[in-house]
Formats: structure tokens, sequence, C-alpha cells
């Protein structure tokens, strides 16, 4: 019986993501010694990663690249037309090429062969057809073969792209854990976005100092307390001693409590009304950690020591600022 329109084209696109997901299954289990091998090779590279593919297997050789470079493993793609016409010469007898080809046959690909024997590079070659001439011409065979595509018509590469993509992927995170890389150095990569920043930005890189941090003695005044608070616009300001220990805070939420009680004396000292077990931080810690700490408190600012010094204040503006949050 003929499904009505909606409910086919719902099953067949549960077809196509079951079909792929089977082949990426099927994969993992024939994950063998020539997996390692490629793994051995990438870690002794001297140079770069050259990642090659035509077609939709460059498209899936692109991103590849693009995720071992993000990962540790420098790399770059190479297109095989362009590699005909002179690009080649980027590669050099220190470099290891990956080269993508689901039938193995590519022309493009397979015209660049006699070219990487002679620079003597180590090639490692991702084909889903082992005995093409890519397959046997391979120092490295990686095995991307799919027993079908997930197009109906069995023409558009789905399955073997994704299983291609799938086995850079295998690659690249087999590399970053054998290599010890870490979120630090993820971020390295990834200076200019958010997750770069959660893990580069430091307290110290956002704090105000010097000036601009607010500051009064113990004795100072509950009103001169007050303007110090509104001078310097954090909404709140540090207590300390006359070596700079910091002895307590007095925030706007303090401010508001004192007159809820009827005890505001502008003239009484602000250790009457201030909090002395205020939040700190120091100035090392990561800019993301005083960004939980605020939410988990439940307060707009945090104040900077180090070795029992004030150093710095904070707020969730700055954190704003800096793109943290």
């Amino acid at each position: 019986m003929t499904l009505p329109l909606p409910a086919h084209r719902l099953s067949l696109a549960q077809t196509v993501l079951t079909t792929e997901a089977e082949a990426i299954l099927a994969l993992a289990r024939r994950l063998d010694g020539s997996f390692l091998a490629a793994v051995d090779a990438l870690l002794a590279c001297k140079g770069r990663v050259v990642v090659t593919g035509m077609g939709k297997s460059g498209h899936v050789g692109r991103k590849i690249a693009a995720t071992l470079a993000s990962t540790g493993t420098p790399a770059f793609f190479m297109h095989p037309a362009e590699a005909a016409h002179g690009d080649l010469g980027m590669i050099t007898g220190q470099d290891v090429v990956l080269a993508l080809s689901h039938s193995g046959e590519s022309d493009e690909v397979i015209a660049l062969l006699s070219a990487l024997r002679r620079k003597g590079v180590v090639l490692i070659g991702m084909t889903g057809r082992p005995h093409s001439t890519l397959g046997r011409e391979a120092d490295v065979l990686l095995d991307a073969a799919v027993t079908r595509e997930a197009c109906p018509l069995g023409l558009a590469p789905t399955t073997s792209t994704t299983v291609a993509l799938a086995l850079g992927d295998a690659l690249a995170v087999t590399l970053l854990d054998a290599r010890n890389f870490r979120e630090e150095d993820f971020a390295l990569s990834h200076p200019g976005g958010s997750l770069g920043r959660r893990l580069l930005v430091r307290v110290a890189d956002v704090m105000h100092h010097g000036e601009a941090l607010p500051t009064v003695t113990p004795s100072t005044p509950l009103k001169d307390a007050l303007y110090e608070i509104s001078r310097k616009g954090l909404g709140m300001t540090a207590i300390c001693d006359a070596e700079g220990g910091l002895v307590g805070v007095f925030t706007d939420g303090d401010v508001r409590r004192v007159l809820d009680r009827g005890l505001f004396d502008p003239l009484a000292p602000v250790s009457s009304a201030m909090n002395p077990h205020p939040r700190t931080i120091a100035p090392e810690r990561l800019a993301a950690e005083a960004l939980q700490t605020l939410e988990h408190d439940k307060i707009n600012g945090l104040l900077v020591v180090a070795q029992g010094k004030l150093v710095g204040a904070l707020n969730m503006h700055d954190l704003l600022r800096a793109g943290v949050v």
C-alpha cells in the first residue's frame, strides 16, 4: 500500500539516517591495525598533513583537514586539480598525504600518485574500494567501504561521505588523545570564538584595578563608602586595612538592608554594616570560573585577592563586555 506523502517522506528520512548509522557501526567493528598504522604515521609526521580529494570527497577532506588542524595536528586541504598545476610545490618529503576517493579511481587524485612517490611522502588512502588504484598504491589503507548509499537511486554520495567523515573524526580524536591535547590547547586555536574566550580569558584580564578599584578603610563613614560605590560604578566597595588586606565588602544590597532596618547612620563606620566574609577569586583563575561563582551565589560582584591582598574587583557587566557570558 502506498503511504500518504507526509508519511512516505518521514519514512524515507528515517531510512537515510538508519542506513548511515548502520554503516558507521559497521565501520567501527572493522577498524583494525591499518587504522593504528595511520595514526602512527600521522603522529610521526614532522611536516603537515595534506588532505586531498575530488568532488564530494574533497568537501569531506576539507572538513577533516580543518578538524585535524584545530585539534593539534597541523593540516591543510589541497585541491587535486590545482595540485597538478603547481600546488604540489606545497608538499615536502616530511609531509603525510591523506587522499580520499570513494572509488579509488578519481582521475585527479590518481594523477598525483607518481609525483607523491617522487617526493617520498607517506600516503594514506581512504577509499571504499580497497583493491582500487588508490588502495593498492597507498602506504596505509583506510577502508571506508559501504554496502549501499542512502540515496534511493544509489547515486548521490550519502552513506559513503558520512562514513568518510566519521573515519576522519576518529583519526582526529585519536590523535588528539595521543598528543595529550587539552582544552587550553583547543582554545589557542579558537581565540575568536566564545569557547576560546571562556578558556583563555583570566580574571586579571577583566578586573578593575588601581584607581578604578573601589576601596575604603573600616573607619570610613557610611556616607563616604556610599559615595565610593557610586563613583566607581561596581555596586560595591572593598574594605581594606592599612596594609591592603581585605577585611570586608559593602554592597548596594547592604545599603538597602541597612535602610530597611532603619539603621542607616551616615556617620557610622562602614565596618558596622559591611559583610566580613566577601566572596573572592584569584586573578589567575579563568573568568568563566568567576561567572560560575556569581551565578551560583546569586551575587553581582567579586573581589580579587592575591596573597591576602586586594588587587581587583569585577562584576557581571565586566564578564559581559569580555564575551565570557
